[in-house]
């Protein structure tokens, strides 16, 4: 077989190399602009802009651009400034991996290695798709993540299917559900293996409204509420406490095979489409390769997004999956200050403290905090946690002592848990790591 030697690289240098065009790498981009510095984002798909390009439901850039619109309109506001500030990007472009003090890309047009004064990690996160879940069965068309689903739907006008079953009951999932349904898919089934769903009730209501009517030839733990629009013109049953257990198809999808997890009952739903939503990982093969330091699945930094190897620097979804495009946004903000300072005076603390999760959190950003350095972004500690809880307390904890407690009503997976910035006031510099804990009220 023929092979073609490789052309030797170009070298190119910059003050900022982006890593990832969605809202926290362009935000982070029109900052450096703004203070002089020379920016060149890669960007991995034909456009920048991110998830918002095929997420055409509204609700995007409240925070951070003070206006709301729709997903698509918002991801060309940002390439828009991006563009116009002087921001070199670079689509159809992948960073494939570290090169000494900078990093090798490749695209059509070949291999570049980029020499930047400093890097931003703005990867994102994405949904854990069927493989990774190991979900058994047959392999047909018809499966989708949320983020493929609208791609088809949405940037290519391919069409879906007729019937679909979606898993996942969390924010994303009725997203799912809007984009099924406005383009003509009736929604058989919402699967959770959770005892109930985790949306907010604004949410819910907008995209169908709760309606106690299980069916009857369900036992009772089956199934807990059935979905409706309010014109009542679709049916949706939510299974709770229930796992999809097989994928039944050969050219496509003909049903999906569930089993609860309490009663260990089975039962099929015939539909032509599945839709595997939420259950969000970090876009994270980069950071591995330097590697840096990770803590839980994202790399660890501190509250000015610096991660363990200097002058490298990671914000948005990759260090808190998955948060909204706005907060992601105003993460690129803060790392964009922290880059300007770095690139000023070449700054870089050795000494932090490790913030760590106890159970039932999952993670919680930032990872690291730097002693006399600023606040992070919206002055915010975020986490998540794994599971429900009822009454109780998180609490801040360093070497046994309570630095913070604050009570809760409770806890919802996959939704935001934040705690003021300020709860971290009475650490101990020479102490050690400090840790978030949950205490049950009857455990008190």
């Amino acid at each position: 077989m023929n092979t073609r030697e490789q052309p030797a690289p170009g070298t190119v240098s910059t003050d900022l190399l982006v890593v990832g065009g969605g809202p926290s790498g362009l935000a982070a981009a029109l900052e450096l602009r703004r203070h002089g510095a020379s920016v060149v984002v890669l960007e991995r798909e034909a456009a920048a802009g991110g998830i918002p390009r095929h997420s055409r439901h509204t609700g995007y850039g409240l925070r951070d651009l003070h206006r709301v619109m729709s997903g698509p309109r918002y991801a060309a506001r940002y390439a828009a400034l991006a563009a116009t500030a002087g921001v070199e990007v670079h689509t159809s472009t992948t960073a494939i991996e570290w090169r000494g003090d900078g990093l090798r890309s490749t695209s059509a047009e070949g291999l570049v290695d980029w020499r930047p004064g400093a890097v931003l990690l703005a990867t994102g996160c994405r949904e854990r798709p069927r493989s990774a879940r190991l979900v058994p069965g047959d392999r047909p068309a018809g499966v989708f993540t949320t983020g493929s689903l609208q791609q088809f739907a949405d940037l290519f006008g391919l069409p879906i299917g007729e019937r679909a079953v979606v898993v996942g009951a969390e924010h994303v999932s009725f997203s799912a559900i809007h984009t099924l349904r406005a383009h003509g898919v009736s929604v058989a089934a919402v699967v959770t293996d959770f005892p109930q769903h985790q949306t907010y009730g604004l949410l819910k209501a907008l995209t169908a409204g709760w309606h106690l009517d299980a069916p009857a030839w369900l036992p009772t733990p089956l199934c807990h509420a059935v979905l409706r629009t309010t014109s009542d013109r679709h049916r949706t049953v939510l299974y709770t406490d229930t796992e999809v257990v097989g994928i039944v198809g050969k050219e496509r999808v003909a049903a999906v095979e569930l089993q609860n997890r309490a009663t260990r009952a089975q039962w099929s739903v015939e539909c032509d489409t599945v839709v595997f939503t939420g259950s969000w990982i970090p876009d994270d093969e980069l950071a591995r390769r330097c590697p840096l330091i990770m803590a839980g699945p994202a790399p660890r930094v501190d509250q000015s997004l610096r991660t363990s190897r200097r002058g490298a620097f990671a914000s948005g979804n990759l260090v808190h999956p998955a948060e909204t495009a706005d907060i992601a946004a105003l993460g690129g903000r803060r790392a964009a200050r922290s880059i300007t300072r770095y690139l000023n005076d070449g700054t870089w603390p050795d000494a932090g403290i490790e913030l760590e999760p106890g159970e039932p959190f999952v993670w919680v950003h930032p990872s690291r905090w730097s002693i006399a350095d600023e606040p992070p972004a919206r002055e915010r500690l975020l986490t998540r946690t794994s599971r429900f809880c009822g009454l109780g307390a998180i609490e801040v904890v360093q070497d046994g002592r309570v630095l913070h407690r604050e009570h809760r009503r409770g806890l919802v997976p996959n939704r935001s848990i934040w705690l003021p910035a300020a709860a971290l006031d009475g650490l101990d510099a020479a102490g050690g790591p400090v840790r978030l804990e949950w205490q049950d009220q009857q455990d008190r």
